[in-house]
Formats: structure tokens, C-alpha cells, sequence
């Protein structure tokens, strides 16, 4: 038994030296939307030789997506060069995968990151023994000290897509030499790399959330030194994604607002109508003269009113309901104006008040 155990543990072991170096490092973040588009960013100058320029990226986090600032890094080794780490589209979802040092460049998504990394491959320069020489037609390289050529780099339209796969991603996969490149011996970022991404996630500035996709900070000359004369910002943003759920619940939401609103507006009065209901105070028919300026506008307006202040006196204490104006039948008017005629004579002459 203890002889079948140590078989098993033998041919894992020889499993994992199969595997290359990057899946080793593992995905370690998986995320339900895109990350932004690449922002328009300058190079900045080169500090020194044997730096070599990795390119700034989208990460994430606990803040959500965040922007590493592209850097000058000096390589681990003579002779090594940095494949960019990338996001890629699986398994309905966006999975990061980390980038690292090796002697070839290897697949980093076919994303055009620019400054050498146009999708394939790095056009910035190339080790000679341990001697780095740059491509001054693609790099900003100003000190003297450092071996340069000039080589015209044909960079086709620039794609500032920032995954591969998925909808409106890269459609690119690995070519036969960068599947080799994945199985050769590999460096994971370097110290000074995780320091600068760490310090990247502390800054706010940096957050999509609050850059809204033009960080203030896109490049720098060294890994995290964000407060020099060498800092580079975005002179212009990248497009911001959101999850696709989130987009449709709101839609649902919004949907959901508009029939409760509607139901609510039918109930609550509007303040037209509540106006409309509010009491007002009543005329004095028994003295317009004396009312208020509205009162008095209406008696200059109502001919009823005219006719009752040119009656006598103690007519302007009558109710308006009188026979005369009550009854709806104006044919019968000089019948009821004759019966009181008789009532008044019948009365001493007075008339009822």
C-alpha cells in the first residue's frame, strides 16, 4: 500500500513539472464583467539600462477594477523580457491571468498594449549576451549610457480592448511559439512589481470607480513613485463596463418605478387639484360694499350682486332663495308675484321679513 502511495505521489510530482510556470502561479481573480479599455498614455523616459518598460493594466480587487500604472522595471536576469499578464473570457466569466519573466515573450491575450507590446511578441528591444539593446523608434530612451537601434515598427489600427474572448474581445489564440514559450523556465513578477501593484490599490486616484477610466497617474518612470516628475497621466479614458445583470435589473427596476409612480400619482391629488378643492371664504350678500378688494371684484362682476345693492335696505337681508328665483318654471313667475301681492295686502301692508 505504502509502495501504490508513493507511485501516485511520484507521477503527480512529475504533473506538475509538466505544467508551466503561469498556470502554476494560478487565476486567482475572476470577474462577472470586462475590465475598462486601455487608456492614451505617453512613455516616460527611461531611468536607466537594463530597464525594461511592462505596460500598465486594469487589476482588481477589493475596490473594484484599479489601474496599475505602466513602469520601467529592471529584469530579474540578463537575457529574460516580460510577457504582460492579460484578461481572458472562459467559463462565463473574466479571469486574469498573470503575467511573467522569461526568455522569450509569450501569449498575453493579443492584446495591443502598446510601446512594443502591439499583441505578439515585443518589438521594444532584444538581449545581445547581457547586453539590452532598445528600439529608440518604439521606446523613449534619452541617456547616453544605453545601447539603442532604430527599427520602424508597423503598428497596425491601435485596439485599446483591454480581454480576449468574449463579446467585443480580442479574437486571438496562442500561435505555436508562444505555447512554447508558456512550457519554458519562468520568473514570477518581481518584488519591486508587487510593490508597485500593491501601491496601486491604495491609491484612489486610481480606482475605476473614481477615475471613471482616465487614471491620473497612467505611467511612471519607476515602480511605485507616483509623486515624481516622471509621472504620466491619461490623455484620454477608456470606455467603463458594467455587469450585464446589473444592467437588466436595473432596467427591471426602472420598469418596476415607472407603474409605481404611476399607481401613486393616480391616488395622491396634484397640487393644481388641491387648490381647486380648497375652501374659500364666503361672499357677504348682506354687505358687499364693506368686503374685501376680491369681494369687491366680484360685485363689479356678478350682475346679481348690482341688482341686490340697488334694492331697499331691508330687501339685502332677504335669502336668496325667494320664490321667484327658486322656482325653475319662468312661465309661472307672474302667478307667484300676484298670490304675494295678496299676502302682503292681507298683512297690514307689511311684508313678511
Amino acid at each position: 500500500m505504502n509502495i501504490s502511495r508513493m507511485v501516485r505521489c511520484s507521477l503527480f510530482a512529475l504533473l506538475l513539472l509538466a505544467i508551466p510556470a503561469s498556470s502554476l502561479a494560478g487565476v486567482f481573480v475572476q470577474v462577472g464583467f470586462a475590465p475598462p479599455a486601455l487608456p492614451v498614455y505617453s512613455q516616460p523616459a527611461c531611468p536607466g539600462d537594463g530597464y525594461i518598460w511592462t505596460p500598465g493594466y486594469w487589476a482588481y480587487g477589493p475596490v473594484g477594477y484599479y489601474w496599475v500604472p505602466g513602469t520601467w522595471v529592471l529584469a530579474p536576469e540578463p537575457g529574460f523580457l516580460w510577457t504582460p499578464g492579460y484578461w481572458g473570457w472562459g467559463g462565463g466569466f473574466y479571469a486574469w491571468h498573470p503575467g511573467y519573466w522569461g526568455p522569450h515573450v509569450g501569449f498575453y491575450g493579443g492584446i495591443n498594449y502598446g510601446y512594443g507590446y502591439f499583441g505578439a511578441g515585443y518589438a521594444g528591444g532584444y538581449w545581445s549576451g547581457r547586453t539590452f539593446y532598445y528600439n529608440r523608434s518604439v521606446n523613449n530612451v534619452t541617456v547616453t549610457n544605453v545601447h539603442i537601434y532604430n527599427k520602424t515598427v508597423n503598428n497596425v489600427t491601435e485596439n485599446r480592448v483591454s480581454f480576449n474572448g468574449g463579446r467585443g474581445g480580442v479574437n486571438m489564440r496562442p500561435t505555436h511559439e508562444q505555447e512554447t514559450a508558456e512550457r519554458e523556465r519562468h520568473i514570477q513578477p518581481t518584488e519591486m512589481q508587487s510593490h508597485h501593484e500593491n501601491a496601486a490599490r491604495e491609491n484612489r486616484d486610481l480606482w475605476a470607480s473614481n477615475n471613471h477610466g482616465r487614471p491620473a497617474i497612467a505611467a511612471t518612470a519607476r515602480p511605485a513613485d507616483f509623486h515624481g516628475r516622471d509621472v504620466v497621466p491619461a490623455r484620454e479614458g477608456g470606455a467603463m463596463n458594467r455587469p450585464a445583470e446589473n444592467r437588466a435589473e436595473n432596467r427591471d427596476n426602472r420598469g418596476m418605478n415607472r407603474e409605481d409612480n404611476r399607481g401613486m400619482n393616480r391616488e395622491v391629488p396634484r397640487p393644481n387639484n388641491e387648490r381647486g378643492n380648497m375652501e374659500r371664504p364666503a361672499q357677504r350678500q348682506d354687505n358687499n360694499r364693506g368686503g374685501s378688494l376680491e369681494n369687491r371684484g366680484h360685485e363689479n362682476r356678478a350682475p346679481e350682486n348690482r341688482a341686490q345693492e340697488n334694492r331697499r335696505p331691508e330687501s339685502r337681508g332677504e335669502n336668496v332663495n325667494r320664490p321667484n328665483n327658486s322656482h325653475p318654471d319662468n312661465s309661472r313667475q307672474h302667478e307667484n308675484g300676484t298670490r304675494q301681492e295678496k299676502r302682503e295686502k292681507g298683512d297690514n301692508g307689511h311684508k313678511p321679513h
